[in-house]
């Protein structure tokens, strides 16, 4: 018997986008990877503006989790019964899952209507099942096929030069497809934190469904895993100029998230989980906020969003780091709103126009707050108030804040489509653009304010 079944059998027995917009994808991936905006950007008055980002020349502490040993982590929500209105709202995320599901393969396109899909977004996917049951949207046989759909399609997608998945498939053919969702012969190469995304969603499966862990086991064997760690980094491929070429992915957050992953599965990823060596501290509005002190393309300072830590928090469970991390970033947030009025709930968001997709930071390239393209221009006029930041951040804290930044946000519900990206904060406006990493993250929120994290048992 593998450690893999060892470790199950202990557990379970233990972005409205238009066509035009598909190379948003990449976009995607090269943030996981950790792959930066090309320019440095300053703190504007909210102008769309391109300038040198300023030195950082704020001291450091010697020890750069000083300040979160110190911290005192936030309480979090425990469980309870939804609501009615919290149910309604469940409905709505998963009505975007019964648009895109996809007959031919059982997966979900990543934005509403384009079939094409990541390994980032099949994980959010099958979280968004396993979510769904929990909340009795779905019967614990529906989940069941559905997720026995996407293992069979998994089993059955050409791999990247016969090792791993690819960076994106068309969602109907299980092409490899490049970023415009075109066949490709060669393929683009593999992400290691989007693959380890999947892998600690199918974690997830064997936690909640552990009759499908031997599919499980037989997906997880069929792919080159070993090929992604190496010396307990994780390691992606990128195709330059025709050739492949291996590199080391990861920033603090998605790093540590990933590497967990990873871990349920006996892999050593112990240099990804550490966060230390790669550690810095930039303070905003009075809190300290985790940095990557390793640069995107040796040109920009990394950059910090609350995505990774609502993962980890509402799938997992911290751990004692990532709440302290969590709290800081989350309450930074906060503080923002209580300085300016503003509602601030900020992560990567897919956007409805140009350049359809951006970061808002809590603190990136250089300052804090900052709004990014991939190509590294400032657009703080694009600055969203993000759909799965409020709804995260109100089902792991549960706070004065985040029940109006919920109700702010719950006046852009489509009904019979899903939620969207957010409000734009400069004008106001919705975001329309619609997701499957949103929609999955409403749902595992609303999952987590009724049951806890998807790791553990329903309580």
């Amino acid at each position: 018997m593998s450690f893999r079944q060892n470790l199950t059998r202990a557990r379970g027995h233990i972005v409205f986008l238009v066509a035009l917009v598909c190379g948003l994808i990449l976009v995607l991936q090269l943030e996981k990877l950790g792959e930066p905006p090309a320019t440095n950007a300053v703190e504007s008055d909210g102008a769309d503006t391109v300038a040198a980002a300023p030195e950082i020349a704020a001291p450091l502490p010697e020890d750069p989790m000083q300040p979160f040993e110190d911290l005192e982590p936030l309480p979090l929500r425990d469980p309870a019964p939804l609501s009615e209105t919290d149910e309604e709202y469940a409905r709505i995320a998963w009505s975007y899952f019964r648009n895109n599901t996809n007959e031919e393969t059982g997966l979900v396109n990543s934005v509403d209507n384009y079939p094409s899909t990541t390994m980032w977004e099949t994980g959010s996917y099958l979280v968004a099942v396993l979510s769904a049951e929990r909340l009795d949207l779905i019967s614990a046989e529906e989940a069941h096929n559905r997720i026995a759909r996407v293992l069979d399609s998994l089993a059955s997608l050409r791999l990247f030069d016969d090792t791993l998945p690819n960076k994106a498939y068309h969602a109907r053919t299980l092409e490899l497809v490049n970023y415009a969702n075109e066949p490709v012969e060669l393929g683009l190469g593999w992400s290691a934190l989007d693959i380890a995304r999947v892998v600690a969603t199918l974690g997830l499966v064997e936690r909640n469904h552990p009759e499908l862990s031997g599919a499980v086991e037989a997906l997880i064997d069929t792919w080159a895993l070993e090929r992604m760690v190496e010396d307990g980094e994780l390691i992606g491929m990128n195709v330059v100029e025709g050739t492949p070429r291996p590199n080391q992915e990861g920033r603090v957050g998605y790093e540590q998230y990933a590497a967990k992953g990873m871990m349920l599965f006996g892999f050593d990823t112990y240099r990804a989980y550490d966060v230390r060596p790669q550690l810095m501290v930039q303070e905003v509005l009075g809190q300290p906020i985790p940095v990557d002190t390793r640069l995107h393309r040796a040109t920009t300072p990394a950059f910090v969003v609350s995505e990774p830590y609502l993962f980890d928090g509402l799938e997992f469970g911290f751990d004692a780091r990532s709440h302290r991390f969590a709290s800081a970033i989350y309450r930074a947030q906060e503080a923002r709103h209580a300085e300016t009025g503003q509602f601030t709930a900020v992560t990567e968001s897919h956007l409805n126009e140009a350049p359809y997709f951006a970061y808002s930071t809590v603190w990136g390239g250089g300052a804090p707050w900052a709004v990014l393209t991939f190509q590294g221009e400032r657009i703080d006029s694009k600055r969203t108030v993000a759909t799965k930041a409020a709804f995260g951040w109100d089902a792991l804290f549960g706070t004065e804040y985040t029940a109006a930044l919920v109700a702010e946000i719950a006046e852009t519900a489509q009904a019979g489509k899903g939620w969207p990206e957010g409000i734009y904060e400069q004008t106001g406006e919705v975001n329309t653009s619609t997701t499957t990493n949103t929609n999955a993250v409403v749902l595992a929120a609303l999952s987590f304010k009724a049951t806890g994290p998807l790791m553990r048992d329903p309580e």
